[in-house]
């Protein structure tokens, strides 16, 4: 198969394969200890396939399947030790994890999303010669700066009286835990929405592609644009905080993850910038709403009624888990490890 039906039909499969292995568990089972170990190896897989670009390490230069599964070993080794770091830490020990630790794993997965596209590995690329090195250096480096945003930012005091609620796994931050969360998922988003313009226009600058001009100002401009987008549907039209999160950034990031991963960016290779990216963009919100919608519908089917809204807002953690916290990592298995075999011939 060629794309965009190579990567439409890798996509349906792993989506179903993802349905598949949520509906194995309960419904606090997989928002608990199963997301919680998936994200905890998210970070991993962000180096293997942004950083390394699935040539690192040695070991894993192996034809497929082998490599993928090799890959798919490391991340799980790697995100079992962070597991534990943050289980015993973070979450104080506590089982099922608490809400702390889980929202620490997706500060962390966003650091390194950030440090690894936005800055493009630097200044770890400079102070490390050796590609490994400098890869697991920055993820060290996300660790330490998710530590740091979540201590210094996140408040749970809103939570207080809930089940839920652990009074001594509360730093106590400056801000309410549900508000940065979503505010930093949004500045994320927007720097994927970046990547469908590839760039543009930022391109049009040689010194601003630069490291680290590039880093500073892609940093400022999501912050500045993810700040308008937050204020907007939240501030200005009243929406619910959480339910924003999964209808907005989340759904528009899955999204993204289709087409430009899964379908390579395949749809519009006629088109220039800014054009291309307008048409690529569009497709990836439509996309995730779509996707968004038929997951909530398949919610009943894999985990049993799950009630929306607050206080514990069940449904909306649900549908993030499943899209970004099961799925994404299923799919970019599937796109940076195993490079879309089998549904492509191994290169």
């Amino acid at each position: 198969m060629k794309q965009p039906a190579l990567g439409i039909v890798a996509a349906l499969v792993v989506m179903a394969i993802s349905l598949g292995f949520i509906a194995m568990f309960s419904f606090g089972a997989f928002t608990g200890w199963v997301a919680f170990f998936i994200q905890c190896m998210i970070p991993m897989q962000i180096v293997i396939g942004i950083t390394w670009a699935g040539n690192h390490p040695g070991f894993a230069q192996r034809g497929q399947p082998v490599k993928g599964i090799l890959l798919i070993l490391l991340s799980v080794l790697v995100g079992a030790v962070f597991c534990a770091i943050l289980f015993t830490t973070v979450g104080g020990s506590v089982s099922p994890p608490a809400p702390m630790p889980i929202m620490f794993t997706i500060v962390f997965v966003l650091t390194t999303f950030w440090l690894a596209i936005m800055w493009g590995n630097w200044p770890f690329s400079a102070l490390f010669k050796n590609p490994i090195a400098s890869g697991l250096a920055m993820l060290v480096g996300c660790f330490l700066i998710a530590w740091a945003i979540f201590h210094f930012g996140f408040d749970y005091g809103f939570m207080q009286g809930a089940p839920v609620y652990v009074p001594a796994l509360d730093p106590h931050g400056m801000f309410n835990a549900w508000n940065i969360t979503v505010w930093y998922v949004t500045a994320i988003g927007v720097m994927f929405l970046m990547l469908h313009f590839d760039l543009w226009p930022l391109t049009l600058s040689p010194t601003v592609m630069k490291q680290p001009v590039l880093g500073i100002v892609w940093t400022l401009i999501c912050a500045a644009v993810g700040s308008a987008v937050y204020w907007f549907f939240v501030t200005i039209l009243g929406m619910d905080v959480v339910a924003f999160l999964v209808t907005v950034p989340i759904s528009f990031i899955f999204g993204t993850i289709i087409v430009l991963n899964m379908l390579q960016g395949s749809l519009f290779p006629s088109f220039k910038q800014p054009t291309k990216g307008m048409m690529s963009a569009t497709m990836a919100v439509a996309v995730g709403i779509i996707l968004d919608r038929v997951y909530v519908a398949l919610s009943h089917w894999t985990t049993g009624t799950i009630h929306p809204g607050p206080p514990s807002y069940d449904l909306e953690i649900w549908t993030a888990s499943a899209l970004l916290g099961v799925t994404f990592p299923f799919l970019i298995f599937s796109a940076e490890f195993f490079k879309l075999w089998p549904f492509k011939k191994a290169e």
